[in-house]
């Protein structure tokens, strides 16, 4: 399973880091994902970090302002949010797959986000 904090409320150009904590190494994942949802759209892949050899994929609207970053030893990974703007506002989730029985993937259940809001 995997959790996420870190949301709030920030100024836009402003700063946020969220957290994705997970209750096993990450290393047993294939992948990790950061999604959001903005108020009134569905919801958005904004990166995704594949865990076996670290490449980072990240959505055009949140490309050179978002970075993600992970700490096995906390077995956590994070999304470092900069120059935000009052678009990049909604609930913001991480989810994870694995490999279970050597062959089928399974993702971990949705939480219920965490909160980010950017006012102007």
């Amino acid at each position: 399973q995997v959790v996420e904090s870190g949301g709030g409320l920030a100024q836009a150009g402003g700063s946020l880091r969220l957290s994705c904590a997970a209750s096993v190494s990450i290393s047993r994942f294939n992948m990790i994902a950061w999604w959001r949802q903005a108020p009134g759209h569905n919801r958005e892949l904004i990166a995704s970090f594949r865990i076996g050899d670290a490449r980072i994929n990240y959505a055009d609207s949140v490309k050179g302002r978002f970075t993600v970053s992970g700490d096995t030893a906390k077995n956590t990974t994070y999304l470092q949010m900069a120059s935000l703007v009052p678009e990049d506002t909604g609930v913001y989730y991480c989810v994870a797959d694995y490999t279970e029985n050597g062959n089928t993937i399974v993702t971990t259940s949705w939480t219920q986000g965490t909160q980010v809001t950017v006012s102007s």
